[in-house]
């Protein structure tokens, strides 16, 4: 790996760990994970800007394939893999690490890292980046609404559907279009079992999305029914 992405990456580490603490200064009577959130949700949009900036030709935006990153490419691929640093370690510092959340953290920093160290698959990565963070957002949204007094409202439903269909779509489409995309072209191989584990991570989310939308949906209903029949 590049010296420049080195000090990227633990720039990038350094710069959201102090956002947390600024964050808890600014927040102090909100849980953990509502701050966490709140810096989570800085990151998506981050995220999201510099992978769309750093498109060379949006009339084909995974071109060129599997081939070095430019630097822009290089500067989102190192910040976000300083940031999914800054979050493991953060979680596991106060204890809120789920299994699943420890494999989603690990499997996305060696895939990133993989990219950068290997200088490879640029566009690939990049795109991953894109359809990993774009559902971001809403997904961070709908807790932070819980933590606010909005569970089971009519607002928290919509934001929940808004994220079930982009991280659908994003992730389940474009990420498998992408995995596809990078095992089918000349990477190294610990590049392409990343994608194919990531792939397999974001297919373990959507089975739990789907099933919390469709109980979401089911309870409303249920509710709604209640309420006529009372009346």
């Amino acid at each position: 790996m590049e010296d420049y992405a080195i000090k990227t990456v633990a720039l990038s580490s350094v710069s959201w760990a102090t956002l947390f603490v600024v964050t808890t200064k600014v927040l102090p009577k909100r849980s953990f994970d509502f701050r966490s959130r709140i810096v989570a949700t800085f990151h998506a949009f981050l995220a999201i800007t510099l992978a769309s900036l750093s498109v060379q030709d949006w009339s084909c935006p995974l071109c060129p394939l599997a081939t070095k990153p430019s630097p822009q490419q290089n500067q989102a691929l190192a910040i976000t893999t300083g940031y999914m640093i800054y979050d493991l370690m953060c979680c596991v510092y106060h204890h809120q690490q789920k299994t699943e959340d420890l494999v989603h953290h690990l499997v996305t920093i060696f895939g990133l890292g993989a990219g950068l160290a290997y200088q490879r698959c640029g566009s690939e990565m990049v795109g991953a980046l894109w359809v990993s963070e774009i559902s971001g957002p809403f997904l961070h949204l709908r807790d932070l609404l819980k933590e606010l007094g909005y569970r089971d409202t009519a607002l928290n439903l919509a934001v929940d559907i808004c994220f079930a269909v982009i991280f659908s779509l994003s992730r389940m489409i474009g990420g498998t279009y992408l995995t596809y995309l990078t095992v089918s072209n000349e990477n190294p191989i610990l590049i392409k079992v990343m994608s194919v584990g990531l792939l397999s991570v974001s297919a373990f989310w959507f089975y739990k999305i789907a099933r919390m939308v469709i109980y979401k949906l089911s309870k409303r209903s249920k509710a709604k029914s209640f309420n006529s029949k009372s009346l």
